[in-house]
């Protein structure tokens, strides 16, 4: 009877202390979590969710890649929970969500810096400048601009060929704003798609091509292209963890961000996730080729989740084209 006893109690004690091998699953969260947007933020937040379900395995989180556009019209149709973005919500967006009754709480989760890439065929451009990359991408150059001797006299007559985010795509917007002085001012004469994977296939097959995108996807195929330093008067450099986190990459480097509906934020997976999605950004980003935003950065942003701060820091269409996440945060939090 004695050895019964103690076996129950034994057991009871286990139980109490989660049996010392199963700490972070013995309140495990049910339900399920849906994302999607940025094809440049999906690797991250796909590494994210990846972690998260080895310790959540009863929360079904899955992430979609449909553009930072697409992914905010689901969001304002109130059909995912977590929007990724490569730029901040745009005033046509917020309309949207605020139509539909739907709040959100903006998360910065990391920086990346664009890549301006050819294929490793590519043997006459070693670096471009900010205003020779204008000369390319500009609408006038649409039927104008076709060869890379009209671009700098000392590149070959050969037909240029470019490749390029989609118009859904904030990849798309941060480029023309930073580069041709206007969100959405480009030529139309490009390759263009939402799948940064398309664009690598493209240029990497292509002499005289040229495409941008996340350095992520760069790092991810560096046997197949060749990366082109940016000189924005300060000569080339070329983006890098370094660069990107210092800000000597300019003006391609930017903040990327998760939309999180202020609803969806009540329930526990959800509040879980982001909680751990915010916790650990930093150093699955840096895994995969971001850059991490500073620890003291993080720390304000779960606070703003925390808080549940509904809204955009960049509100008035304010421009995100050499900004320090640092400074709104703080602005954000002494509001």
């Amino acid at each position: 009877m004695r050895k019964i006893f103690l076996l129950i109690a034994t057991a009871a004690f286990l139980s109490s202390c989660g049996g010392g091998q199963k700490t972070n699953k013995t309140e495990s969260a049910t339900g399920a979590i849906k994302i999607d947007g940025s094809s440049t933020v999906y690797p991250v937040s796909e590494a994210v969710a990846e972690e998260f379900r080895a310790i959540q395995p009863n929360v079904n989180v899955t992430v979609g890649e449909s553009g930072t556009g697409g992914g905010f019209k689901k969001f304002s149709r109130n059909e995912i929970d977590i929007s990724d973005a490569s730029r901040p919500i745009t005033v046509e967006e917020i309309e949207a969500c605020t139509k539909a009754g739907i709040n959100f709480i903006e998360i910065p989760v990391a920086f990346d810096g664009l890549a301006v890439v050819v294929s490793k065929q590519n043997t006459f451009i070693d670096h471009l400048t900010v205003a020779e990359l204008k000369k390319l991408w500009e609408p006038a150059a649409q039927g104008t601009v076709k060869t890379w001797d009209q671009i700098r006299s000392s590149f070959p007559k050969e037909p240029i060929k470019l490749y390029g985010a989609g118009t859904a795509s904030g990849t798309y917007d941060y480029f023309t704003e930073a580069i041709c002085g206007k969100k959405g001012a480009s030529r139309g004469d490009y390759t263009a798609s939402e799948d940064d994977n398309v664009l690598v296939q493209g240029v990497s097959n292509d002499k005289n091509g040229l495409a941008y995108f996340g350095l992520a996807y760069y790092e991810q195929n560096i046997d197949k292209l060749k990366l082109i330093p940016v000189d924005n008067g300060n000569g080339p450099i070329a983006p890098s963890q370094e660069t990107v986190g210092n800000g000597t990459y300019q003006p391609l480097s930017r903040p990327e961000f998760i939309y999180v509906n202020a609803k969806s934020a009540e329930r526990k997976e959800v509040q879980d996730f982001v909680k751990f999605y915010i916790q650990n950004a930093g150093k699955l980003a840096k895994e995969i080729g971001y850059v991490p935003l500073g620890d003291a950065e993080y720390k304000l942003a779960e606070e703003r989740f925390t808080k549940k701060v509904t809204g955009t820091m960049f509100a008035n269409g304010k421009s995100i084209v050499g900004t320090k996440m640092s400074d709104l945060l703080k602005l954000e939090e002494g509001k």
